[in-house]
């Protein structure tokens, strides 16, 4: 059973890095990814890097979204960007807030990513498919939980076409997000982002920085593992498998990888899943 699948990569920092990346793209085409996503660092520190990556993955002739943060962009600048990404043939973007680099104020002439998606659909019309994020377990610097599903209503009627999530391993804290969204209005697909789990330390430090929860009964299992790669490893494969199982059971859309810029974990999954 067949379910779609999209990747998201961030720009490497070295030769050997965009050398690695480019068989990590090769080993996961297989699996005919709707599109692949490229992240952007704090303040747009790695514009130059993400556009060429974007430009890698469109030369290999798959669909390239570029991620697009508004912290300390001007409408300028914004419109210089656009014109970049259309000339290079990109169809699809990431439309985020993006995280405010530290000791940075509030800078920049969009101060939300609706503000964003409202300045690109009014420039570009339907040139390009926007993508937003969404929290289904609350972003971590909402007020509140009804704060945030609003901030993401604004979003979506701002003129965003879908969303991805964050990443959860709580299938029910998605579908209760996606229920409350559509009860007001915004009936757009959303994605769900998966995070396959391959080391603990890492998923531990991730998870504290964006909000996203890890079950009590995971980070314990994965406590009890201490350095035993090979068992963490085993365990989030299953782990992973069984919530993508659980999604599609229940009708998602697609599905969209955080593969960290690996393909083991991802390519294991969607074995699994019979997705190829």
């Amino acid at each position: 059973m067949g379910l779609p699948v999209s990747f998201e990569f961030f720009p490497p920092k070295t030769p050997e890095g965009v050398e690695k990346l480019r068989a990590v793209r090769q080993q996961l085409y297989p699996l005919k990814p709707e599109f692949c996503s490229v992240t952007y660092g704090a303040g747009g520190s790695t514009q130059e890097g993400t556009f060429n990556t974007v430009r890698d993955i469109l030369a290999e002739s798959v669909p390239a979204a570029s991620h697009f943060s508004c912290i300390g962009a001007t409408k300028t600048s914004v419109r210089e960007q656009l014109a970049t990404l259309k000339a290079m043939g990109v169809k699809r973007l990431v439309a985020l807030r993006g995280d405010l680099p530290s000791g940075y104020g509030a800078g920049g002439e969009f101060h939300y990513a609706s503000d964003l998606v409202a300045f690109i659909r009014s420039e570009t019309g339907d040139d390009f498919h926007i993508e937003v994020a969404a929290y289904p377990e609350v972003h971590p610097q909402a007020k509140s939980p009804e704060s945030d599903l609003q901030a993401y209503v604004t979003k979506v009627r701002a003129g965003a076409h879908s969303a991805i999530t964050q990443y959860f391993y709580n299938s029910d804290a998605y579908f209760r997000f996606v229920d409350d969204a559509y009860k007001l209005g915004a009936d757009v697909p959303v994605v769900p982002g998966i995070m396959p789990i391959t080391s603990s330390t890492q998923l531990m430090r991730f998870s504290d920085a964006s909000g996203a929860e890890i079950p009590r009964w995971i980070r314990l299992r994965l406590q009890a593992f201490g350095d035993d790669t090979a068992s963490i490893k085993a365990f989030g494969l299953d782990v992973v498998t069984d919530l993508c199982d659980q999604l599609r059971n229940g009708g998602v859309p697609a599905l969209h990888f955080y593969t960290m810029n690996q393909s083991v974990a991802t390519l294991e999954i969607a074995n699994r899943l019979q997705l190829s």
